[in-house]
């Protein structure tokens, strides 16, 4: 039985990291594609050389011919210009859309039957141009945001607590940008709402309040966070490691929920348009989006987000995309 094909479109940062992680869980081979002549093959050849000290036997190939994605069964898009300090992910969308065109028409051309999974920014909006040029099948296009986002907010409410992130779950729904929506209601710790232990812990429903807004804060500007710290680039391990999760949920029919930037067809009020919801992930791509009761803060919320997108698609629609 071959093994499955991965091709990474931008040998960036986060397509070194998705190389190195794909290769390391013997996930797929991998093709990572750069318009920058070399620079992918460089990388992949740095990787590969250490495949007797990691332990992995597969093949990964850099290129600047779209021409080798041929067969891939899942393509990861990462290519685009990343934030610098001051940015906010829809400064992106003028230089982005240009760069996604291109893109989506070369995989459109070699790898028509494949999943599509993009991390591009502004994520919702490079996600609807996608798909509008490809027009491939809405369950096999796909953006990754929630798993991150939501990673984000589980991490900082475990620090706030003194516990293992392993036992959080929390999730973020919405727009990939300032308008996510963190779901506080639903966060808990190994089963425990997440507000009971901040009560507990602090004695003053008030207070506990006053730390969650902070940690919801700071989950919105966490990416904000880390460019501002790097100065150079943006977050780079942290989107890498969440594609991977999307990507191995597909290939393995995992079934995995995931927060997966996908269509929308009523679901949560919404239709026609790419928005961050948990979703079923399995070997038919989005399999199933799972809707579940808001109350009417949540709801306003997740609208406010939702409006936000819609606002960004008609921005690149005004630009001719």
């Amino acid at each position: 039985m071959s093994r499955k094909k991965i091709a990474l479109i931008g040998g960036g940062q986060i397509g070194g990291v998705l190389t190195q992680l794909i290769a390391q869980k013997e996930l797929a081979d991998v093709v990572l594609f750069d318009i920058l002549e070399d620079m992918p093959q460089g990388k992949t050849l740095d990787i590969v050389e250490g495949s007797r000290v990691d332990g992995f036997d597969v093949s990964a190939k850099g290129t600047n011919d779209y021409k080798d994605i041929e067969g891939s069964d899942v393509v990861i898009i990462t290519a685009g210009l990343p934030r610098k300090p001051g940015m906010s992910r829809d400064d992106l969308l003028t230089t982005n859309a240009e760069i996604m065109k291109k893109v989506a028409e070369g995989v459109k051309k070699y790898a028509p039957n494949s999943f599509v999974i993009i991390l591009s920014n502004p994520l919702d909006a490079m996600v609807t141009l996608f798909h509008k040029i490809t027009k491939f099948p809405a369950n096999r296009v796909m953006g990754q945001s929630g798993i991150l986002d939501s990673s984000r907010f589980a991490t900082f409410i475990a620090w706030e607590l003194g516990v293992s992130v392993k036992d959080v779950n929390a999730m973020v729904l919405g727009g990939h940008g300032d308008t996510m929506v963190p779901i506080v209601r639903y966060a808990n710790i190994a089963g425990i709402p997440v507000m009971e232990m901040l009560e507990r812990k602090y004695g003053d429903a008030a207070k506990a309040k006053e730390v969650m807004n902070a940690i919801v804060q700071r989950t919105k500007m966490a990416g904000g966070e880390v460019v501002k710290l790097l100065k150079t680039g943006s977050a780079f391990y942290s989107p890498a490691t969440a594609a991977i999760a999307m990507a191995e949920s597909i290939l393995k029919d995992q079934k995995r929920i995931l927060p997966t930037c996908a269509i929308l067809n009523g679901e949560f009020g919404v239709k026609g348009y790419f928005v961050g919801v948990p979703a079923v992930l399995g070997a038919n791509g989005v399999e199933k989006v799972i809707e579940f009761s808001l109350i009417d803060e949540e709801k306003a919320a997740l609208d406010n987000s939702v409006n936000a997108v819609k606002n960004l698609v008609v921005d690149m629609e005004k630009l001719g995309y």
